[in-house]
């Protein structure tokens, strides 16, 4: 039996996403048997990666609810430009900050937690050329392969996904709980 059996992660997917913060996070999170939904602004859309390679989204972003989900996770690319024109998509990662769910975002990810109030005092890190955003809204910025403070999770590139995926992980489900 998997680590995440019974917990429901939306991973946020648009056009131009890296392909690998999107996928190695789903089939990580899907291996240890959580259900992985695919939200974006349409419901059953093709979204291609930076490279074409296709991610259908599951849901369309008002169609669903933070509540309904115990973690979200925003990958990088060019994504979050595309994401963070669409308030019901900025909507939905405030709401689940607030409500205190885990969000894990990496590399460019976080540019959607710049658009909300959830960094305002928190440390946290990403792709280094988004560093000013980030202290902009609020952060203390690191060099750090993942960051965790509270319900929030960044992580800056690709080569930290091992890192990001086991933190968010154990924010969903501490050691403890599985020993």
């Amino acid at each position: 039996m998997g680590r995440l059996v019974g917990k429901r992660i939306a991973v946020l997917v648009e056009q131009q996403y890296q392909e690998l913060e999107v996928w190695y996070p789903a089939l990580r999170f899907r291996e240890e048997g959580a259900e992985v939904v695919f939200v974006a602004p349409e419901a059953n859309k093709v979204y291609p990666s930076k490279t074409g390679y296709p991610a259908r989204s599951d849901a369309a972003v008002t169609e669903v609810n933070a509540a309904d989900f115990d973690a979200i996770v925003i990958p990088g690319g060019f994504a979050p430009d595309f994401m963070r024109r669409h308030d019901a998509m900025i909507d939905f990662v405030r709401d689940a900050a607030e409500q205190g769910k885990v969000i894990g975002a990496i590399c460019h990810g976080v540019w959607m937690l710049c658009s909300t109030p959830a960094l305002r005092g928190k440390k946290a890190t990403s792709f280094f050329a988004i560093r000013h955003d980030v202290m902009n809204a609020g952060a203390e910025w690191v060099d750090e392969e993942v960051v965790r403070d509270g319900n929030i999770i960044t992580s800056r590139k690709p080569d930290d996904l091992p890192a990001f995926c086991r933190c968010i992980m154990d924010a969903l489900v501490p050691a403890a709980a599985t020993a």
